[in-house]
């Protein structure tokens, strides 16, 4: 490689410019002259192709909504790739020469449905659907690549993947059908063909199990596949010519020789290479980073090659990940095992890298040059003391080793800014040599690491003496660190306990880590490095101890064993049964059957309209948020100057735009503003809004607003901090009070007093907040938004407008998820989009980009509790008195309703006569918390559940005798003095102990317990008693309008937005049965002002209810109308009347209303009815976890509801499983981190973890409570909505049952504190031993310190 000097000409000469881009989207060809390098996948796809199937989601390839397929030939061996890969991070420009398939790509409802879309759908996989078009495009590539794939497989090709509505476990079960491993029946081991005489298969007269027919679905044959385009095939010219695209601000380089890019590195050394975009593009997205030179090296041979050697892989940097790990399985598979040890360690962690999105498409070279202190790859390629082959244009080749000095600083290296890394060189393992790798994360799919260890040592030859050591961390220093002084002492010692305690002693001192260090969590990072490394011992020791010749040696004891294994997905098991439909049930009747979503084939086939999905208006502006950056602060000034110099900027909105009165907004109490302008009192609070040519101008603009602030004390951020400075709303405490609770409290036997903490969660519905307004004439406005509660934003938007509320129609297709977090905090949006759009005349748009949205919208209440509680001693609950306190935020919104009702709930399902408890709601400098899934009820049962559970510790006596001695009978009444009628809660208490076999399997987890020292199992129990209605009398209303047109169809609209819990098809069942018309005769449009007046929020698990009730009205005067012409004409059908009645001139419309009846609670007499029924259920679970690391394992979960009569089995199973999936996150993984100044740090999937496809219980069990009919409701149903959540606390309890398990190990007792949620790191550092003991009696962290993050 001469010298050379390299000017823009030479680059001019070697880049071809003239070239446009060129691929093809489901197999049309895309010419684009000017391709934008900044443009990702995902946008010209959405905006510029108008393929809205492929959903925004996250932006930074966690969620998978975005999920498309791109093919490829492989050159080298002519092979085509097909690859699942995140649109949202893939730039445009990389697809050139390649072929995209989007979900529209493969089938549609108006052609045919490929059958991995029809399998999702009638397996009731879709809920809101928002996810589906991803799911649907994950499997889609997984059989293009594998047309009979293993469960395996299917479990990989997920990982990317998150759904929030469906609990996971329909998709699977539709999905597993495509695995060679299917076949057996949905019972497994239950199943009648065995012999165990459990209800399915038929074997049970009352009993149905198969919620879908595997018989129905089309048969998959691979040969039926679209070809890939035979131009791309045959010709090898678009990947052959070094090219570039460029606009006036970015270059997009894509060289096809090394000297090329060298030469272009060596011109602009600020090059970024990108392979998988999948760092950059988050950089870009972000954190705002600009880069005008990229280049793409995908075609350089020398950077793309791998070759396998004798000594072993050379694997060049822009080798994707998964490419590697399939050339690494090869030599694994083929070479002698103790050769492979290190493609082993790489191998099982690159399991756990990422989603397979990302591994398909991220290179090795780009995890290495990223640099990022908690890399997964890069402590194992720094203690194997990696080689890489580095070359710049001047300066050659040269070598240079991952290891001591490798890292210069926080993602800086060695290699020079003018050097490119060509590749790496894996080397193979020694007979005496042993490499193990761990990783501890969040959660164990698709997550990065909190701490990562990688541990290489090599012994003499034939024994137990260390001769070389290398121990690499992550997670502990700004880049990957090496314990070098640790490794030098242990050399010559043999590898035993004394060899892991000195490791201990060393390692304490080697890896400090600073009380304020980013990431917090200081006390577990800390003992994870002494555990990692004792997990690795102990693997490595067991290797030793197989080994013959090896003198004196002690052999690991058979408890500690399976300390050094790691959690692995269980293949899931599940059955769902439910109430068989009565033998004379006609078969058009849909009512009680699991009938598929009615819009389920919409959305698998991306079809379906959400917000975004509306196609762009000609003169449309986009509209970005200013938000305020202090948590507490008084605005000085606001210039927005900069802004509106800026091309394609027209206006910039604040408070001086309105008036006082119109500037006013919040649900309730009238205390938010649509713009802030004097005093912010959270950060993320609305300033102001810029409207724009498009998102992007606007969001560069808002950013250039300056905003001068002088900041105000206190800020108040923790529930703890707010209690102690009384800062609390006005009108507290609220109280509700039954008997005499300090005469009983003085009268009982024990008095048992604790406390209970709860952390927040965020919503993460799929689709962020969402609205478009379009003016109408000059004093009317549309506006289409993704909100539960359009009536609340028409009232809004009419209030800031000043125009009336006749004047503004709001409007709901269909919500991709809302869970709560849409009913009142949606008015941030929409409100000032509505205001630039009357303003300016012309349609504006706005959705939040996910990290927008987790910023400003509130979460769930964290709470916390106290409690006292009175008891005889045989444990009979006597008095209790309890104190609560949410965290509300910067706003009241809706906290004082979510306070109440946790005050409700505050006993679950047990008696408590005398009864006092107090509610405080406190006021912080938060974004304000919301309604939630539950809306405070699963916090209040936290409390009564914890609290019994103490009072059996007491007692010393099994929770599951106080349970039953103080649950409620029928007729008893509740604290706010409800009768209590219909009472099946023991009917499901009772159902679910013998069903999951609790007392037998209690007795396996007490032997496992006794028989394993760092791996403990816990199993538990839990009833749940959910009040149904809405706390607020006027609310519990609805309406609805139905329209008969003349070919015997039927429009039904109601108050209710479907949101994925599939009221629509619930209402459509309900219609379809009281009409007695057939299902597909109606239909559901949407929900809008202008055809149902005010409404309710669709909230509180009441919509079937209420609207169900208005539907009913409406069709019985339907059928009023038409009963002449059935009585005249009763042997002809529904279309023959319906004739009849129009040329009769007999209105075909009418309008249904429902108010629930007998309702109304009073607080200040403590009377009245405040729920219109209970929903009763209960729930087992049992878990394993790792004493060592704090991870855990979900073995089985067995839910028996009591549902009424449902309506839909199939719905009413999902909505089952995916609450509980949705508390299983409130209870252990989904922990909100906000730093002590009131930064949101959780913005995205990378930071925050919901539960994945991988989290399921591995057998999931769920059974609808038979020969219940609730009298009070639609069709003898009950709601179902946020009832299951609370069972959750199942696994929560069952993970304290472990972990005072491992506690006894140490002589601990078991009383101890475990702070929802119950994440890895709180359950590692209760359960106190050895490892953890090292680092608690180190000095205390000065009180000067100040934490890196804070529990609100």
């Amino acid at each position: 490689m001469a010298s050379s000097n390299v000017g823009e000409k030479v680059l001019a000469e070697v880049f071809n410019a003239s070239q446009p881009l060129q691929f093809f989207v489901n197999g049309k060809k895309v010419v684009d002259d000017c391709p934008d390098p900044e443009c990702t996948l995902l946008a010209y796809l959405r905006e510029k192709l108008r393929l809205c199937g492929t959903k925004l989601g996250c932006a930074e390839g966690g969620c998978g909504a975005c999920t498309v397929m791109v093919s490829k030939v492989d050159r080298k061996t002519g092979q085509l790739q097909h690859l699942a890969v995140n649109a949202c991070l893939t730039p445009v420009c990389a697809m050139h020469g390649m072929a995209v398939t989007t979900v529209e790509g493969i089938g549609s409802t108006r052609t045919r449905l490929h059958p991995v879309q029809e399998r999702i759908a009638k397996a009731h996989g879709s809920q809101c659907g928002f996810c589906t078009p991803g799911i649907v495009m994950s499997m889609y590539a997984l059989l293009r690549s594998s047309p009979v794939p293993s469960m395996k497989e299917l479990e990989v090709a997920f990982q990317g993947n998150l759904c929030r509505c469906t609990g996971y476990r329909p998709i699977l079960e539709g999905y597993k059908t495509f695995t060679k491993e299917f076949g057996n029946c949905v019972m497994g081991e239950k199943c009648c063909r065995n012999g165990n005489g459990t209800a399915g298969c038929g074997t049970s007269s009352e009993v149905d199990h198969e919620l879908f027919q595997t018989s129905e679905f089309m048969p998959y044959d691979p040969s039926q596949e679209p070809i890939f385009p035979p131009e791309l095939k045959l010709s090898d010219k678009l990947d052959t010519d070094s090219l570039v695209f460029r606009t006036t601000s970015t270059a997009w380089y894509r060289p096809t020789k090394l000297n090329d890019l060298l030469a272009l590195k060596k011109r602009h050394t600020d090059t970024k290479i990108v392979v998988g975009n999948t760092e950059v593009g988050v950089e870009v997205k972000f954190k705002h980073f600009e880069y005008p030179v990229y280049a793409n090296p995908i075609q350089i041979r020398e950077l793309t090659t791998i070759d396998h050697t004798a000594s072993g892989l050379k694997v060049g940097s822009a080798v994707t990940l998964m490419d590697m790990e399939k050339a690494l399985r090869q030599e694994i598979e083929t070479s002698p095992e103790h050769e492979t040890r290190l493609f082993k360690a790489i191998v099982d962690m690159l399991h756990w890298f990422a989603g397979k999105q990302i591994r398909n498409v991220a290179s090795v070279g780009g995890n290495i040059m990223t640099g990022s202190p908690i890399s997964d790859l890069n402590p194992i390629f720094t203690a194997a003391g990696i080689e890489l082959e580095v070359a710049s244009l001047d300066g050659g080749f040269r070598t240079v080793r991952m290891g001591d000095g490798f890292f210069t600083g926080y993602r800086k290296n060695v290699i020079n800014p003018e050097e490119v890394l060509v590749a790496l060189f894996i080397p193979r393992t020694t007979v005496d040599q042993h490499f193990i790798a761990h990783k501890q994360a969040k959660r164990r799919d698709d997550d990065i690491a909190i701490v990562n260890g990688a541990f290489n040592v090599r012994f003499r030859p034939g024994t137990d003496v260390v001769e070389d050591l290398h121990l690499a961390f992550g997670g502990m220093a700004p880049t990957t660190v090496l314990a070098k002084n640790t490794a030098k002492a242990l050399l010559g010692k043999r590898w035993d306990a004394q060899l892991v305690e000195l490791c201990n002693d060393l390692l304490v001192d080697e890896l400090p880590l600073s009380p304020s260090a980013p990431g917090g969590m200081i006390l577990y990072r800390r003992s994870l490095t002494l555990s990692l490394f004792f997990k690795a011992y102990l693997a490595i020791a067991q290797v030793l101890d197989t080994q013959p010749g090896i003198q004196g040696r002690t052999p690991i004891g058979a408890r500690e064993k399976s300390g050094a294994e790691t959690f692995h997905t269980l293949v899931p098991k599940s059955a769902q049964l439910f109430e068989k439909v009565a033998s004379d049930h006609p078969v058009t009747d849909p009512i009680r059957r699991p009938q598929v979503h009615a819009s389920a084939y919409k959305q698998v086939t991306g079809e379906a309209i959400y917000c975004d999905d509306i196609p762009r208006f000609s003169n449309e502006l986009y509209l970005a948020f200013v938000y305020s950056t202090k948590a507490h602060a008084k605005i000085i000034s606001i210039d927005p100057s900069e802004a509106l110099q800026e091309e394609g900027v027209h206006r910039f909105f604040s408070a001086a735009d309105l008036t006082d009165e119109q500037n006013k907004a919040g649900p309730v109490f009238h205390d938010e503003f649509v713009f802030v302008k004097d005093v912010v009192t959270t950060q993320g609070q609305i300033i102001g809004a810029v409207a724009a040519e498009s998102q992007k101008i606007a969001q560069r603009a808002a950013r250039k607003i300056n905003i001068v602030y002088e900041e105000l004390h206190p800020v108040i951020i923790t529930l703890e901090d707010a209690i102690a400075q009384e800062s609390f709303y006005p009108g507290f405490p609220r109280s509700i009070v039954k008997g005499d609770v300090e005469k009983a409290l003085a009268e009982a036997d024990v008095i048992v007093e604790g406390d209970c903490r709860m952390g927040g969660q965020e919503h993460f519905y799929l689709e962020t907040q969402a609205c478009l307004a379009f003016p109408k004439d000059t004093d009317e406005i549309e506006i289409i938004s993704s909100t539960q509660h359009p009536t609340e934003i028409q009232l809004h938007v009419a209030h800031s407008l000043g125009i009336p509320a006749s004047k503004v129609v709001s409007r709901v297709k269909r919500l991709g998820g809302g869970f709560g977090g849409k009913e009142s905090r949606a008015a941030l949006v929409a409100i000032p989009v509505a205001l630039a759009a009357h303003r300016l005349g012309r349609p504006v748009r706005c959705m939040l980009d996910r990290d927008e949205d987790m910023a400003i919208s509130g979460t769930r209440h964290p709470f916390y509790f106290r409690y006292k509680v009175g008891v005889s001693n045989e444990g009979k609950l006597i008095a209790g008195d309890f104190w609560a306190y949410n965290n509300a935020g910067h706003s009241m919104d809706l906290s004082f309703a979510v306070l109440e009702r946790s005050m409700f709930h505050i006993q679950n399902a047990y008696r408590i006569p005398n009864l006092r408890v107090r509610g405080w709601v406190c006021r912080t400098n938060l974004p304000s918390n919301t309604a939630f899934r539950g809306f405070g009820g699963p916090q209040g049962m936290m409390v009564a559940e914890t609290m019994m559970r103490h009072v059996a510790r007491t007692l010393k006596k099994d929770y599951i005798e106080l349970i039953d001695l103080n649950m409620y009978h029928e007729g008893d009444t509740t604290h706010y003095n409800q009768l209590i009628e219909g009472c099946n809660v023991r009917k499901c208490w009772q159902e679910v102990l013998q069903s999951s076999e609790f007392t037998r399997r209690r007795e396996l987890v007490d032997t496992f317990n006794q028989q394993h020292r760092w791996r403990k199992r816990g199993i538990h129990v839990v009833p749940t008693m959910f009040g149904i209605a809405f706390t607020v009398l006027h609310l519990n209303q609805s309406g609805a309008l139905i329209h008969v047109y003349q070919d015997g169809t039927v429009l039904l609209t109601h108050g209710g937005t479907e949101m994925g819990q599939g009221l629509h098809t619930k209402m459509i069942q309900v219609a379809a049965t009281a009409l007695s018309i057939p299902f597909e005769k109606i239909h559901i449009s949407e929900t809008a002002t202008d055809k149902v007046p005010n409404t309710s929020a669709t909230a509180a698990s009441a919509g079937s209810d209420l609207n169900g009730g208005a539907v009913l009205n409406a069709c019985h005067t339907i059928l009023n109308r038409l009963e002449p012409f059935r009585k005249q004409y009763p042997n002809d059908d529904w279309n023959f009347w319906v004739s009849k009645a129009y040329f009769n001139r007999v209105s075909l419309s009418a309008a249904g209303f429902y108010a629930t009846p007998d309702l109304g609670y009073d607080f200040g007499t403590n009377s009245g009815k405040a729920f219109n029924y209970h929903t009763y259920g209960a729930a087992c679970s049992e878990v394993e976890i790792d004493c060592l690391t704090g991870d855990h394992q979900v073995l089985r979960t067995d839910i028996v509801m009591d549902l009424g009569s449902s309506i839909n089995p199939a719905i009413d199973i999902g909505q089952i499983e995916g609450g509980f999936m949705q508390g299983y996150g409130l209870f252990t993984l989904e922990e909100m981190v906000y730093s002590p100044q009131g930064q949101v740090y959780s913005r995205g999937p990378g930071m925050y973890k919901l539960p994945g496809f991988a989290d399921i219980p591995g057998e999931f069990n769920v059974s609808l409570l038979t020969g219940a009919p609730n009298p009070r409701a639609v069709y003898s149903s009950k709601a179902v909505g946020e009832p299951p959540l609370f069972l959750a606390s199942s696994i929560f309890l069952a993970i304290r049952d472990a972990i005072a398990a491992a506690r006894k190990e140490e002589g601990l007792d078991e009383e101890f504190t475990l702070v929802s949620p119950a994440t890895s790191s709180r359950i590692r550092s209760a359960c106190m031993d050895k490892f953890v003991e090292r680092f608690t009696k180190l000095p205390n962290t000065p009180k000067t310190v100040v934490p890196w993050n804070v529990m609100p």
